[in-house]
């Protein structure tokens, strides 16, 4: 059962995440690992409310198949990452090349 008290688990196993995080240039990829180990130690409350994260519903984007939403975060200064949250886990999906990318805008 998940709780808004619980910590947040990441799962990185999603191909397309891995892909835009190991080609990220070394600056940015150690500012997302950062976030990332930052994420790690909060709970999904504190994530919720957290400003620099920025958590927030994409309603631009149909959400796959048994997901109920896809949220964007922000992963690096200038890049937002999308996820979504299964039980205790964010299943972190992509790292869009720019922020509008994120919402589907061209």
């Amino acid at each position: 059962m998940a709780s808004s008290e619980a910590k947040v688990r990441l799962d990185l196993n999603n191909p397309v995440f891995q892909d835009h995080l190991l080609t990220l240039q070394k600056p940015e990829r150690h500012a997302a690992l950062d976030t990332l180990q930052k994420i790690r130690q909060l709970t999904w409350n504190q994530l919720y409310r957290d400003l620099g994260l920025k958590w927030e519903k994409i309603t631009s984007v149909r959400p796959p198949q048994g997901i109920d939403a896809i949220y964007s975060l922000r992963i690096t200064q200038a890049r937002r990452a999308t996820a979504h949250r299964d039980g205790d886990f964010i299943r972190l999906l992509t790292i869009a090349p720019d922020h509008d990318a994120t919402y589907g805008k061209k």
